[in-house]
C-alpha cells in the first residue's frame, strides 16, 4: 500500500486549523472544564480504575483535556500530539487548571526519538488510529513505552462506522486497510458551521488488524468490549437515546459504534 509522503504535514495543518474552533465549541465545554468537569467518559473510567501515582502516556492528546483529567485523578501524565498548536493550547489549559501535566509535540512514530521513559499505562481514545497508516509500528511504539506488566487502555470508534458515507446512506469505504482515504470536509465534528475546509489523509483499520498488531508485540488481551452507542454526537444526524449516549437513528442498536480493549505487556 503506497503511503502519501507528506500525510503528516497535511494532517498537522488540518489539526492546527481545528484548534481555535474546538476551544470555542460546546463539544469541548472548556469553561466547564476549567471549573473541574472531567472529559473522561464512563467507558474509559471503568477501564482505568484507580490511577493515583500511575505514569500515563497519552497518545494523540489533541489539546489535552483527557491528559489533564487523568492528572486530576492523581496520575503523572505525558500527552503527545503532532499538532504544535494543539500542544500550545494544552500547555495553556494545564496551567489554567493548575496541573503538572507534561506535553510534547511529536507524531506517534517519531516518539521514541524524543521521549525516553517507561509508563504504567499507554492511553489513547476516540478517533486516533485512523490517522496512522501502519498499526504494527503503532503497536511497537506502545510496547516500547510500557513497563513490563503495563497496560494499553484503548477506546476507539468501531471500524464499521468508517465504512459509510457521511450521511450513513451507503457503504463507501472498505472495512479493511486497503488504501489511504484523501478527503476535504467542511467544518469539523465539534462545529459543523466552522469556516474550515482542509485536506485530510486517513486509513481504515479492521479489528483483526488492531488485535494482531498488539499480539505481535507481546501485548496480551485482557478485555474487549463493543458498544452500540457513542459518548459523543460526533457523526451527522446522531440522536441522544439517554444522557451521554448517542446512536445513528437508521441503525439504532443494531451496529457497534465504539469498542474498547485493555492489553497487558508480558
Amino acid at each position: 500500500m503506497e503511503i502519501m509522503e507528506n500525510y503528516l504535514d497535511i494532517n498537522r495543518k488540518l489539526w492546527n486549523a481545528k484548534v481555535d474552533s474546538h476551544l470555542k465549541s460546546d463539544f469541548y465545554f472548556v469553561d466547564e472544564f476549567l471549573k473541574g468537569r472531567t472529559s473522561l467518559n464512563s467507558i474509559e473510567l471503568d477501564l482505568l480504575g484507580d490511577i493515583k501515582d500511575k505514569k500515563i502516556l497519552h497518545l494523540q492528546c489533541h489539546f489535552g483535556q483527557d491528559s489533564i483529567s487523568l492528572s486530576r485523578l492523581g496520575a503523572k501524565v505525558t500527552g503527545i500530539d503532532l499538532s504544535d498548536k494543539s500542544i500550545e493550547a494544552a500547555k495553556d489549559l494545564a496551567k489554567k487548571c493548575g496541573t503538572d501535566t507534561e506535553f510534547i509535540v511529536s507524531d506517534v512514530y517519531d516518539l521514541p526519538n524524543v521521549l525516553h521513559d517507561k509508563f504504567d499505562i499507554v492511553y489513547t481514545t476516540y478517533g486516533t488510529i485512523g490517522w496512522l497508516p501502519d498499526l504494527q509500528k503503532w503497536a511497537e511504539v506502545i510496547s516500547k513505552f510500557l513497563k513490563p506488566g503495563g497496560k494499553l487502555i484503548f477506546v476507539e470508534f468501531h471500524p464499521v462506522v468508517w465504512m459509510y458515507d457521511n450521511d450513513f446512506t451507503f457503504v463507501q469505504y472498505s472495512y479493511f486497510n486497503d488504501q489511504q482515504i484523501i478527503e476535504t470536509n467542511d467544518g469539523t465534528y465539534a462545529d459543523r458551521t466552522a469556516d474550515l475546509a482542509n485536506e485530510e489523509v486517513s486509513w481504515n483499520h479492521s479489528l483483526s488488524e488492531v488485535l494482531t498488531s498488539l499480539l505481535d508485540e507481546n501485548l496480551q488481551l485482557q478485555s474487549f468490549q463493543e458498544y452500540n452507542w457513542s459518548p459523543y454526537p460526533c457523526f451527522r444526524h446522531m440522536e441522544e437515546i439517554e444522557k451521554g449516549k448517542y446512536q445513528i437513528p437508521q441503525f439504532g442498536n443494531k451496529i457497534p459504534l465504539v469498542y474498547s480493549l485493555v492489553a497487558e505487556k508480558k
